[in-house]
């Protein structure tokens, strides 16, 4: 007999869900769309409504990562699955906005800063 799907609470990170095989509503025909049909998206959503998970999820497209895709919408509409370089900030734990922002972004960028 097959184990019930665990719903994500408090899980942000789109890998974790999949793999994780938690209940996962498949919105990802959206993120194909938004990702080819507009030059710009500015998104605005209230506290606890899916920001961080939709975020981790357009990382795990941008780096390529078509087999967490896999049987989700998206895997029908993508051909090419390029991969981008992403870079990746979260302000979740900075408790302000000066120096812990500050230094926990330029830890982030150091990995992506080469000498010529």
């Amino acid at each position: 007999m097959e184990q019930p799907r665990k719903y994500p609470v408090d899980t942000q990170t789109f890998e974790k869900i999949i793999n994780g095989k938690y209940v996962y509503i498949d919105k990802t025909d959206l993120v194909y769309k938004m990702t080819h049909d507009y030059d710009y998206v500015f998104l605005s959503r209230p506290r606890r409504f899916g920001k961080s998970l939709l975020c981790s999820t357009l990382k795990e497209y941008f780096s390529g990562n078509k087999d967490l895709f896999k049987g989700l919408k998206i895997d029908g509409l993508e051909k090419e699955w390029t991969k981008y370089p992403v870079i990746s900030l979260s302000f979740a734990k900075a408790k302000t906005a000066n120096e812990e922002v500050k230094s926990s972004t330029a830890k982030v960028l150091a990995q992506y800063t080469y000498e010529i």
